[in-house]
This record gives structure tokens, C-alpha cells and sequence, in this order.
């Protein structure tokens, strides 16, 4: 049995490792392949946008991460109208330089298609292939959905085709999908809160009382 180590909130000092981490995780999926085709060169350029959108998560969501490092979940409190990161474009120009443009289709596409009501957007889950099969994946969907019935607040997240089955079972259902321009398909999901369910934000080193029944979760990524 894999232990899991504790989930805390990422800190300032945190913010370089945490977009190496994303960088890590994305760095060999069909997104990452979309956005930037060089393999030489991608994991630093994904690190590099990573780290404007982990300071701006700072400001404007927050950013849970395992003592580890092992996994990090990123997401922004679209609670009202949020501003841009500071400087995105130069700074987006400078992290991804002939690569930036395909970063700007991606929010041009993805942007239309979300809510417009406050939600909880779940930007990134992150999971580097070696923390895989371990029950990271588990416990830190776990810990996000606790969070957010507590406040009962609608979530928001877009993944890849094909991964959907994975957080179907914390509660998100599937919205109408998007094909990126000669790229993958991205499949947008949404979750209602479970505001009866009394459970606080589970910690594998803190577990906290559960008074309404436990849904069966299931290992497969985690």
C-alpha cells in the first residue's frame, strides 16, 4: 500500500518547482506535443509559461501540492471577472518565444467555452508519470472535491479525450467537446458541489470525520 504523502498549500518558494512539476507532467502528452512540436525544447518552454500561471494562481486561485512534490493541482477562484497575468503577452513572448502563438489559440478556444457564473476552474492536475499508480491521483481529487462541496461551489476543468472516466467519478460530467486546429481534442467538464455532504478537505496525515457516505473511488489513476 502506497502512502500518500501530505497535501498542503504551495507556498511563494514553492513556484519553480511547481511549473517543473506541470512541466514534467504535460511534457509528453498530446497537448504539450500541440504547443510546442519541438521535443528539444519543449519541457523548458512549458516550464516556463507554467511559472507565469503558478504566480498568478497565487494571486488569484491557489495551489495544492503533495510534501513531495509528487503532484500539484492548480486552479483559479473565477468567483467574479479575474484580470490576465501582468505583462502576459511580453512575458508569454519571452517564456515561448516562435511557440507563443499557439499558446494564445489555446485561450482564444478555451476561453468562449467556459462558465460565466462563479465556479472553481481547475486548470491543472498535475501527476508526473513516475508518481503515477501510486494513489496521488486519488487523494488529490479527494482533497478538491471536499474543498469545494465545502463552499459549495461549481467546478470547471478541461481535459484531454480520453481521460474524462477519471474525474467522472469525483463528481464532473462531460460538456461538448473541442478539436484544436491539426491537435488533440479537448474535453471540458463540469462538477456541481455536494453541499450536504459535511466532509472537510481530506488530508492523508489529518483525516477528518466523514458524516455522509463515501462514494466507491476507484485507483486507476491516482
Amino acid at each position: 500500500m502506497h502512502v500518500v504523502p501530505r497535501i498542503r498549500a504551495a507556498r511563494w518558494a514553492d513556484k519553480d518547482l511547481v511549473a517543473a512539476l506541470i512541466a514534467d507532467a504535460l511534457h509528453a502528452g498530446p497537448l504539450a506535443q500541440w504547443l510546442v512540436p519541438d521535443p528539444t525544447c519543449r519541457r523548458g518552454i512549458l516550464a516556463d509559461v507554467a511559472v507565469i500561471w503558478v504566480e498568478h494562481a497565487m494571486f488569484f486561485g491557489d495551489i495544492q501540492i503533495t510534501d513531495d512534490l509528487s503532484a500539484a493541482a492548480m486552479g483559479f477562484h473565477r468567483y467574479r471577472s479575474i484580470p490576465p497575468p501582468s505583462n502576459y503577452r511580453s512575458r508569454l513572448a519571452d517564456a515561448a518565444g516562435p511557440h507563443a502563438r499557439q499558446f494564445e489559440l489555446l485561450d482564444q478556444l478555451l476561453t468562449p467555452v467556459r462558465p460565466t457564473e462563479p465556479h472553481y476552474h481547475l486548470a491543472v492536475l498535475a501527476i508526473p508519470p513516475a508518481a503515477q499508480r501510486r494513489g496521488v491521483g486519488t487523494a488529490m481529487l479527494t482533497h478538491h472535491e471536499n474543498r469545494l462541496d465545502r463552499i459549495d461551489m461549481p467546478s470547471w476543468t478541461e481535459t484531454i479525450h480520453g481521460s474524462q472516466d477519471v474525474y467522472r467519478r469525483y463528481g464532473y460530467l462531460p460538456r461538448p467537446a473541442l478539436t484544436l486546429p491539426d491537435g488533440p481534442v479537448i474535453a471540458p467538464m463540469r462538477r456541481n458541489p455536494y453541499p450536504n455532504r459535511g466532509s472537510w478537505p481530506v488530508n492523508t496525515t489529518r483525516p477528518a470525520p466523514v458524516t455522509a457516505p463515501a462514494r466507491a473511488q476507484s485507483d486507476t489513476q491516482g
